[in-house]
């Protein structure tokens, strides 16, 4: 039988392991480290007081600080293909006469791009590279105004709003850069989240996250919502299966968006 590990090596151990896998579950965990439940969910407890992971039900999974908000262009080449397919399974589940909020990013830009042409539905948006990139869209759709955000390509502050509270829209799609259990929907800019934070307040009906599998565990600087604000996620097949898991016990449902060559 090999020596007991000191608390410090099973720690870096188990911070070995999650940079590897992001996720890990209690049992293998213990498997991994030859010890009891009871002693990794003490060393979980105390990672997590330092952040460097945050516990699950079953395990833990690595935590994830996202600072500095990307270039638009930057973003937009992260994930090309999950994006585009979470964009079309989206925009499917508007139906007509729905008044939706989208905000900016680089998924929401694809929903947008993915919503019939002759749906008669009407968008509120602070996207602009939706605006630059889809031409004459066919359904209503309204920019929201306020003062531009170069690093996002999107419109916030004050006058966006004054403006939402003119609105009630029965669903809101919105992208985010971080979704964790413990800190919720996370964005990393102050006016975008000031701008998100209202749109959920003023939908009175379905609020639908549509991100990719690397969001899962992210956190970065501002809030947007609380995982019991969010009605559905729309997600990709990489997202971890235990993530669903926990989502769903929280009464979430996960839609996920297979590839085209998988679809019936």
């Amino acid at each position: 039988m090999s020596k007991p590990l000191i608390p410090a090596q099973r720690r870096e151990k188990i911070q070995e392991y999650l940079a590897i896998h992001q996720i890990a579950r209690t049992a293998d965990l213990c498997e991994l480290l030859e010890t009891s439940e009871a002693t990794v969910r003490r060393d979980l407890e105390w990672m997590e007081q330092k952040g460097v992971l945050e516990r699950t039900h079953g395990g833990a999974i690595l935590s994830q600080r996202m600072i500095l908000e990307q270039e638009y262009q930057q973003r937009a080449q992260h994930h090309p293909e999950e994006k585009k397919r979470i964009g079309e399974l989206a925009a499917s589940l508007i139906e007509d006469g729905d008044i939706v909020f989208i905000n900016s990013g680089t998924t929401a830009t694809q929903v947008l791009q993915h919503i019939r042409r002759d749906s008669r539905i009407t968008v509120f948006t602070n996207n602009v590279s939706a605006v630059m990139e889809l031409g004459e869209p066919g359904f209503h759709y309204h920019m929201i105004g306020g003062e531009f955000q170069s690093r996002s390509n999107s419109l916030a502050g004050r006058f966006a709003l004054d403006n939402l509270n003119l609105i009630y829209a029965n669903k809101a799609i919105l992208g985010v850069d971080g979704i964790s259990l413990k800190h919720g929907c996370t964005v990393p800019s102050l006016p975008e989240s000031e701008v998100v934070r209202k749109m959920i307040e003023r939908t009175k009906g379905q609020v639908i996250i549509a991100t990719d599998y690397s969001k899962w565990g992210v956190v970065s600087n501002f809030q947007i919502a609380a995982l019991d604000e969010i009605d559905k996620l729309v997600t990709d097949g990489k997202f971890p299966s235990s993530a669903m898991e926990e989502l769903a016990s929280l009464s979430i449902a996960c839609l996920i968006a297979e590839p085209v060559s998988n679809l019936a």
